[in-house]
């Protein structure tokens, strides 16, 4: 129950504060790259900690460090929930980001250890449905509280959730890898340099321009650190991402699969809602309900792993599911909040399913294709791309929807940009009346056209990876449980 619990806290923090962005920012005076660092430096933590907590889990032990994480993503949501400065904001939600890592890569390794066959597969399923439940819940949830209260209480919910999570997980049975001496960390340091500067350039690219020093440096920076991250892995007796399990094509098929999945996902569960106030004319509770459509079957597929399992198997769970939510984006290309917003919701019910399908076998085929002694750190490696996928998928599309929008408005226009891409119209009519404001809509309807085949072709890509790279035998564990 504690996991569980868990498993939806964590995507609420992912997905909620896209709602809460307009009311954010307006409220705090921010411009759109620092509102932008709200979801950022969660996701950068998130990721940038994740190979870190997994080797963390099994040396100092799973309970030990699923406990500690969710003390300090309870106190760092209470400092964002908050903060008076949108600097304060950002900081605490890097921190609230580390402690996510802990509990994900903890809890989920806690799993792996405490069940096995039948009952993991049970278990597995019932984690995709939390966070399905979480990430379904967290759009519709996050503007019902700004709402009903304000941008603050988006931060003050996970602060009561987190104690609830601490009360039911201490019953929990500690174990750790006996094996495991060290934290790497000069793996962790590379790996947290690199993911920074890369999210960094994409933020900035669009005010900085994308041939600018500043982005250019950072990705330069991204590449070096990157490659000096690999080179400490190959040299460290202890690393927190064992590249030998990188010879397992099954492997690396799966650990890369949710990033197709997720790079679109997040993206959409972020921007959207700003695209819904602004273009749509919806408000903030509006704009959450009118997500239900993507989100729902995320949680409620998982549910039904064990008979999809038997229909389907999970190689063709991992690969339909990409497939049929790359189909959906590009559909999404020829509809709009306003003038086609049925089409639009049958085209995030069909993105919902294909996401749906993948996230109810995704963790459990994980850490099934390696010794149940190296499960940390496999959950580890596994956590670490699906929330990478996240934040560059944010980070890029951010940055890619502003640069598309303002190609698309006239010189000089790039403060509306900014205004529409974050749903704040109200500042393009007062400047220049409802032609200008018709004329940013449709600016920002095109550079979400532009977003959408990008993200489709990401999911594409997903697709025929797992179909040519996984190997059936090597699932054929997996898939016997989840069947049982």
């Amino acid at each position: 129950m504690a996991i569980a619990l868990a498993a939806v806290m964590l995507p609420i923090s992912v997905t909620g504060p896209g709602v809460a962005l307009a009311d954010m920012s307006g409220a705090l005076h921010a411009s759109a790259a620092s509102t932008q660092w709200v979801l950022n430096a969660y996701n950068v933590a998130f990721t940038a900690f994740m190979l870190a907590a997994g080797s963390a889990a099994d040396l100092f032990g799973r309970r030990r460090l699923f406990l500690s994480g969710t003390a300090v993503f309870g106190l760092a949501s209470l400092v964002a929930g908050t903060a008076p400065t949108i600097l304060l904001v950002d900081l605490a939600r890097f921190v609230q980001g580390m402690g996510a890592a802990a509990v994900l890569t903890s809890g989920s390794a806690l799993l792996a250890h405490t069940f096995s066959g039948a009952a993991r597969a049970r278990a597995f399923g019932i984690f995709g449905a939390s966070i399905g439940f979480g990430l379904a819940m967290g759009p519709f949830v996050s503007g019902l509280l700004v709402g009903v209260a304000s941008w603050h209480a988006v931060f003050l919910v996970n602060v009561v959730l987190g104690a609830v999570v601490l009360v039911l997980a201490r019953p929990l049975p500690e174990s750790k890898n006996p094996g495991a001496r060290r934290i790497d960390l000069p793996g962790v340091l590379t790996f947290t340099l690199a993911l920074m500067l890369l999210a960094l350039g994409f933020v900035e690219g669009p005010s900085q321009g994308w041939g600018g020093i500043v982005t250019l440096g950072s990705f330069a920076g991204a590449a070096l650190f990157l490659a000096l991250f690999v080179v400490v892995e190959l040299r460290v007796a202890e690393p927190m991402f064992d590249l030998s399990l990188l010879r397992r094509p099954t492997f690396v098929a799966i650990i890369w699969q949710p990033v197709s999945i997720v790079f679109a996902f997040a993206a959409l569960l972020v921007y959207l809602p700003p695209y819904f106030q602004g273009a749509g004319g919806a408000g903030s509770t509006m704009s959450g309900a009118m997500l239900l459509p993507l989100t729902l079957p995320v949680f409620v597929l998982p549910l039904f792993t064990p008979a999809l399992v038997r229909l389907l198997s999970v190689r063709m769970l991992l690969a339909v599911g990409p497939a049929v939510l790359a189909v959906a984006l590009l559909l999404m290309t020829f509809t709009d909040p306003v003038s086609s917003r049925t089409g639009l919701y049958a085209a995030l019910l069909l993105a919902g399913v294909g996401i749906g399908l993948a996230f109810g076998v995704m963790d459990n085929a994980a850490v099934s294709v390696v010794p149940a002694e190296r499960s940390g750190m496999a959950s580890g490696m596994f956590n670490t791309l699906r929330v990478a996928g996240e934040t560059i998928g944010v980070a890029c599309v951010g940055g890619l929807l502003l640069t598309s929008t303002r190609q698309q408005l006239s010189a000089g226009d790039g403060a509306m940009a900014d205004d529409v891409v974050q749903g704040r119209l109200g500042s393009v009519r007062e400047s220049g009346g409802q032609d200008l404001v018709d004329r940013a809509v449709q600016g920002l309807q095109h550079g979400w056209g532009v977003v959408y085949v990008v993200l489709a072709c990401v999911a594409l890509a997903g697709a025929i990876a797992i179909f040519t790279m996984v190997r059936d035998r090597d699932l054929d564990q997996s898939s016997a449980a989840q069947e049982g």
